[in-house]
C-alpha cells in the first residue's frame, strides 16, 4: 500500500512541479526574459536555497550530489525553458511526461518490475484521461522544441530515478544544483548576446528556483522512497491537470467540463496504480 507519509510528500511535489510549469509560463510567454537567463536564475537560485539550508543542518555539499545527475538536471531544465518558446503548454506537459514515463517504467521494466492488471487498467486509464485532455486542441508542434521537451522528459526521468536511493536528498539535490551552476552559466555566456533581463521574469525564475525546483524536488527525492518506478512515473500524469488548475486560479483560464472529466480519469487510474504492490520478477 501507499504509505501515508509518502502519499503526503507526492501530494506535495506533483504541487510543486505544476507550480514550475506555470512560473515558466507566466515568465516565457508575458515577460522578455529569454529562456537561457530564465533556466541560469531559476538554477543558481536553487542552488543558494539548497546550499543555506543544508549549511545551516551543518553538512558539507562536497561529499554530496554528482556530475552525471548534475547534467541530467540541467539538460532538464534547459530543454524545458527553450521548449516552450514555441510549444503550448498542452503539447508541451504532452511531450514532456510521456518521456519522463518511458523512461521511468522502461527502466522498472529492466530492473524486473512486472505491472499487474489493476496497475495496467489504472495507467491505461490516466493516460487515456491525459492524451483526451491534451490532444483535441493540439496542433501539430515544431519538431525542435518537441525534440528539446522530450529530452528533457528522458533527463527528468534520468535524474528521478538516480535520486531514488539517495540516503540524504537535501544534501544530493543541493549539490547536484550547485554542480549544475557551470553549465548553466556557459549557457547564458554562449548566448550573451540574447540576454533579456525583467524583473518580474527574474522573480519568476528566482521562485522556480528556490521554491519549485530546489525544495520541490527535495521532497520529491524524499517521496520516491515510497515509489517504484512504475507508481513514480503514473502518478506524475497529475501535474498536467494541476497545473491547468492553477491556470484557472491565476491565469484566468475558463473550467471546462473536458477538464474535470479528464481530472477524474487521470487521477483515478493515479489511485489503481499506486495502491498496489507491483509483482516483482523472481530468478
Amino acid at each position: 500500500m501507499f504509505h501515508p507519509r509518502g502519499l503526503i510528500l507526492t501530494v506535495l511535489a506533483m504541487l510543486a512541479f505544476a507550480g514550475n510549469s506555470i512560473l515558466c509560463r507566466l515568465a516565457l510567454r508575458e515577460t522578455p526574459i529569454d529562456a537561457a537567463t530564465f533556466t541560469s536564475i531559476r538554477l543558481i537560485s536553487g542552488a543558494i536555497i539548497l546550499g543555506l539550508i543544508t549549511q545551516i543542518k551543518g553538512r558539507s555539499l562536497k561529499a554530496e550530489g554528482n556530475w552525471t545527475s548534475a547534467l541530467a538536471l540541467f539538460i532538464y531544465a534547459a530543454g524545458f525553458s527553450f521548449a516552450y518558446i514555441q510549444l503550448a503548454a498542452g503539447t508541451g506537459a504532452l511531450l514532456l511526461f510521456g518521456a519522463v514515463q518511458i523512461t521511468m517504467i522502461g527502466y522498472g521494466f529492466w530492473t524486473g518490475e512486472r505491472l499487474s492488471k489493476q496497475q495496467i487498467a489504472g495507467f491505461i486509464l490516466a493516460l487515456l484521461g491525459l492524451v483526451g485532455f491534451l490532444l483535441p486542441g493540439l496542433s501539430a508542434p515544431p519538431l525542435q522544441s518537441s525534440a528539446l521537451m522530450i529530452a528533457a522528459g528522458i533527463a527528468w526521468g534520468i535524474y528521478s530515478l538516480r535520486g531514488k536511493a539517495a540516503s540524504n536528498p537535501l544534501g544530493m539535490t543541493a549539490g547536484n544544483f550547485l554542480r549544475a551552476v557551470p553549465f548553466t552559466v556557459g549557457l547564458s555566456l554562449s548566448m550573451i548576446s540574447e540576454t533579456s533581463l525583467t524583473l518580474a521574469g527574474c522573480l519568476y525564475a528566482v521562485a522556480a528556483g528556490a521554491v519549485t525546483s530546489g525544495l520541490g524536488y527535495t521532497i520529491w527525492y524524499t517521496a520516491l522512497k515510497d515509489l517504484t518506478a512504475t507508481s513514480a512515473a503514473t502518478v506524475q500524469l497529475s501535474v498536467p491537470v494541476i497545473a491547468a488548475a492553477g491556470g484557472i486560479l491565476f491565469l484566468g483560464e475558463n473550467l471546462t467540463l473536458r477538464l474535470m472529466v479528464a481530472s477524474c480519469a487521470i487521477l483515478g487510474g493515479i489511485a489503481l496504480a499506486i495502491l498496489e504492490k507491483p509483482k516483482t520478477s523472481k530468478t
